[in-house]
């Protein structure tokens, strides 16, 4: 006896196809924007809410497609009121996406991979190994879920692809997922300029991210090559720092834009006078900023966060380069959700008590 077709995933059609899947039931092609705005700008997650459709196409719906989101949401909400979203997939595996409230912005940082393909040995998410890349409607569904979760006064105004996982290493579906993103007609709007990609250094890829229109950061963290080497094995192997910065030279910034670049400040590591003039040479005549981020610790890095006069130092010596650099507010680490900690501990150590001057970050 032969198994039934499986349903068909309305998230996971792009424009063209749900257009050719409405074409194929005989319906007018208006009737995929329809069910787009549907999807998107009102986040349905039942067919038979599609009020502005006959019954008859709900039902011819209902009989062929599904509307898939995660099967699960858990939230765990950080002192600083970050809110950290693990959300369970339809095979099991758990994703984690994170709202960040600051001042008057809230930006929500979202996953592109389950784990990572690469190693950086500062970050949680590297010792998990790559389980899978996210399909494009499991990244869109992130954004979704977020929604769902506002209160009436809260509103995302800033994406990063920032999370799990290196946006670069699943360009197809992160392409994608922007695309639906950003369309005014029957996506959910978002202006490029306010979505950031960042990439631990593919740097043959990054020619297709201005395609996109999109912010990019570019997380450096080293300025030798064995420096870079020892934090980012990886990553080091597919790119030089050497190639990645000319590779960044070479990226066609449209005007008033600017490229930003993510440095990891780790103790007696990476953040000595040296490394601050080094990091100066590294970037003369490149349009950029510089957002520090010292170390959000994690169990069992070997790795640890520099004081805070180190910091201030590293930043003046940047500042009196001319650079324009900015020390990043880490956010939600005693529920694990700051930069470098999103990734699965063994059961109870979802979360960490803070120290007293991370208390007061």
């Amino acid at each position: 006896m032969s198994q039934p077709n499986a349903l068909i995933n309305l998230l996971g059609l792009t424009e063209l196809q749900m257009v050719k899947f409405v074409r194929t039931q005989g319906w007018p092609d208006y009737r995929a924007g329809q069910i787009l705005r549907w999807l998107y700008q009102r986040r349905v997650c039942e067919i038979t809410h599609m009020t502005d459709l006959s019954t008859s196409d709900r039902l011819t719906l209902t009989e062929l497609t599904t509307i898939q989101r995660s099967i699960h949401c858990t939230v765990l909400p950080s002192q600083d009121r970050t809110r950290k979203l693990l959300l369970t997939l339809d095979d099991g595996l758990t994703i984690e996406t994170v709202l960040i409230p600051d001042d008057e912005r809230l930006t929500l940082c979202v996953s592109t991979q389950v784990g990572c393909m690469l190693d950086c040995g500062f970050c949680l998410t590297g010792t998990m190994g790559l389980k899978r890349n996210l399909k494009s409607y499991e990244i869109i569904d992130q954004v979704l879920t977020a929604q769902d979760l506002l209160t009436p006064n809260e509103r995302i105004t800033n994406l990063v692809f920032m999370g799990m996982g290196e946006p670069l290493a699943n360009l197809d579906a992160l392409a994608t997922a922007i695309t639906c993103l950003t369309n005014k007609s029957w996506g959910l709007g978002w202006s490029p300029r306010r979505i950031t990609v960042s990439t631990a250094g593919l740097a043959s890829r990054l020619k297709e991210i201005a395609a996109l229109s999109v912010n990019l950061a570019i997380s450096l963290n080293a300025t030798t090559e064995e420096q870079r080497r020892d934090l980012m094995p990886a990553v080091s192997e597919i790119a030089s720092l050497k190639s990645l910065l000319a590779a960044c030279r070479r990226f066609p910034l449209a005007p008033n834009r600017r490229l930003t670049f993510e440095y990891v400040l780790l103790a007696g590591v990476n953040d000595s006078p040296a490394d601050a003039q080094r990091l100066v040479k590294l970037l003369k005549g490149l349009r950029c900023k510089v957002n520090l981020i010292p170390f959000n610790e994690f169990p069992g890095s070997r790795f640890h966060r520099p004081p805070d006069r180190d910091v201030l130092h590293f930043q003046s010596a940047l500042r009196q380069a001319g650079i324009d650099v900015f020390v990043r507010k880490s956010r939600g680490r005693d529920v694990l959700g700051a930069c470098g900690q999103l990734g699965i501990l063994p059961a109870g150590r979802e979360s960490v008590a803070l120290t007293p001057i991370e208390s007061r970050c």
